[in-house]
This record gives structure tokens, C-alpha cells and sequence, in this order.
């Protein structure tokens, strides 16, 4: 429970202070996705609930086809851009 709370602050602080990187805000999103899995799973393994288990499957399979979309997305910024900071438009 400790572990996945402390992924969770990381993954959040690193989304609060890095606004300029977009590639550090999709690393963070990702990492707040795993804190909440890691949790979740082990909710659902002390109180035996299946679940618990399949929603954790689920986020892991929207966790990769959200940063599938966003690589996407930067690679096409940064094609049109030149850059990915965002603070430089």
C-alpha cells in the first residue's frame, strides 16, 4: 500500500512540475496509472476479489493505448513544431 502511494506522489509531482517537457508528462501520467494499478491489485488480492484483478487489466490496457495516442501526437508536434517544449510556441 506504501509503495504504490509513494509511485503515486512521484508520478504527481512530476506532472505539477514539469509542464515544459511534454515527454516527462506523459512518463509521469503513466506512472500515476501504475501507482493506482499497483493499489488496486492489492486491494483486490487481500480481500479475494476477481474484480478488482480485471480492472487492473483494464487500466494497464488503456495505460498503453493512451501513451500509443500521445507518442503519436508528439511525434506529430514535433514534426510541425520542431521542438516539444511547450512553453516554446
Amino acid at each position: 500500500m506504501n509503495l504504490s502511494f509513494i509511485i503515486f506522489i512521484i508520478g504527481l509531482f512530476g506532472f505539477i512540475f514539469n509542464r515544459n517537457n511534454i515527454i516527462l508528462l506523459f512518463i509521469s501520467i503513466e506512472i500515476i496509472l501504475l501507482g493506482l494499478t499497483i493499489n488496486i491489485l492489492n486491494t483486490a488480492l487481500i480481500n479475494y476479489d476477481v474484480d478488482g484483478l480485471i480492472y487492473g487489466i483494464i487500466i494497464i490496457i488503456i495505460a498503453g493505448a493512451e501513451s500509443a495516442i500521445g507518442l503519436s501526437i508528439l511525434v506529430s508536434y514535433y514534426r510541425l513544431r520542431g521542438h516539444i517544449n511547450i512553453e516554446n510556441n
